[in-house]
């Protein structure tokens, strides 16, 4: 089948010759192993997998993911075998104790992770609503989520996880930086719950389905407590907040909703919004997306 890899992905990848070079062999053999019928390919995607729509041999629609390496499908699947269909998309391949999405598919790990999903709706997510529904159905499909995690799990935790990232913002400096990396050590002083958590929740994360009306997809899993979970959705749709008179305002109720309406305490919230936020925006400046690391480091301005 001819096969064209999104640009978006192309761009996020830097144009690697590796993986992105091997992909169109890679789709290839995991569409025929699998004996799947192609539809399209989701575009313009994310910038860590490509998504294709296909059928299943009895036709029905499923959704194929295909990840590079680094991206760790082994624990994306594990998160959605734990979650089973509450809260998020199905995993069609058996998960955990199964058929993985990698048996057959040989021994070179270059070809990084593969995995079928039910199929949602991709152009219909949670940003398409208004805001105040859309976080209210944020918030009703993230309280789902919210498990403990699997016996013997190997995700990985939110010290673990923040501690690679604080790296960077210690490199950085600054003002800003300073104070988010001393809010994540005061929020880690005392971790009030350790919970499977989505670990990249936001209103594009949640896509309308046919079994239930929005379900989350694109775990980066990691466990926790569910006020880092939060921190991510406080900063949606940032770039209205930053167009309108009053955003600083906005941002801070929007944050107190959150909390309260999830019964988390307010102060580790706005504690953890604060580090997200400018982890991302000193990321994002690094990697050249200048707009994007503007409007987050602003809105941390704000809290």
């Amino acid at each position: 089948m001819a096969f064209e890899p999104p640009q978006r992905l192309v761009r996020a990848l830097g144009g690697d010759g590796g993986w992105l070079g091997r992909l169109p062999g890679i789709v290839t053999e995991a569409v025929d192993r699998r004996k799947l019928d192609v539809e399209r390919i989701v575009s313009p995607g994310g910038r860590s997998s490509v998504v294709l729509l296909v059928r299943q041999p009895d036709g029905t629609p499923a959704a194929l993911k295909l990840t590079p390496p680094a991206a760790a499908a082994d624990r994306e699947r594990a998160a959605l075998a734990a979650w089973s269909g509450g809260g998020a998309a199905r995993l069609l391949d058996g998960g955990t104790g199964g058929e993985t999405a990698d048996e057959g598919r040989g021994p070179d790990a270059d070809d990084g992770g593969e995995l079928l999903l039910e199929r949602l709706h991709p152009e219909v997510s949670l940003r398409s609503l208004p805001e105040a529904k859309a976080l209210l159905e944020a918030a009703g499909t993230v309280r789902r989520l919210w498990v403990e995690p699997p016996p013997g799990h190997r995700f990985e935790t939110v010290a673990a996880r923040t501690a690679r990232q604080s790296e960077a913002l210690r490199a950085a400096g600054g003002p800003l930086a300073g104070a988010a990396l001393a809010a994540r050590e005061e929020l880690l002083a005392e971790e009030p719950e350790a919970l499977l958590l989505h670990g990249n929740f936001r209103q594009g994360k949640v896509l309308a389905g046919d079994r239930a009306p929005w379900l989350a997809v694109g775990p980066e899993p990691v466990v926790g407590e569910r006020a880092y979970e939060l921190a991510r959705l406080a900063r949606d749709r940032v770039e209205d907040l930053i167009a309108a008179a009053a955003g600083a305002a906005a941002a801070r109720r929007r944050v107190k909703r959150l909390a309260d309406s999830l019964d988390v305490d307010r102060d580790r919230l706005r504690g953890w919004t604060l580090f997200r936020a400018v982890e991302s925006g000193t990321r994002a400046l690094a990697e050249g997306r200048r707009t994007e690391a503007e409007h987050a480091l602003e809105f941390a301005g704000w809290l």
